[in-house]
């Protein structure tokens, strides 16, 4: 079942599309203003929605791939630490 950012994030797309009826963009741009406040939903990727096992895991997983910047390292080694 999807949340209502990902239903919010679809209707979002649905108006950037360019292969979108009008029609399609108008009923998008309704549901949008009607049931989502604009748009202005909470991501589905907000913290307190997230596994923090997971979350542990990703940082974890970051800091020790060879295709990341150090940079994103530090940040995750950062985050980690805060958890």
């Amino acid at each position: 079942m999807p949340t209502d950012a990902q239903v919010a994030g679809g209707h979002k797309a649905t108006l950037n599309n360019p292969n979108v009826s009008q029609e399609a963009k108008e009923h998008s741009k309704q549901v949008l203003e009607n049931d989502f406040n604009g748009g202005d939903v909470p991501k589905a990727g907000d913290d307190e929605s997230k596994n923090p096992g997971n979350v542990a895991g990703g940082l974890k997983a970051t800091m020790k791939n060879p295709n990341v910047s150090e940079e994103a390292k530090e940040s995750a080694k950062e985050r980690l630490d805060n958890m």
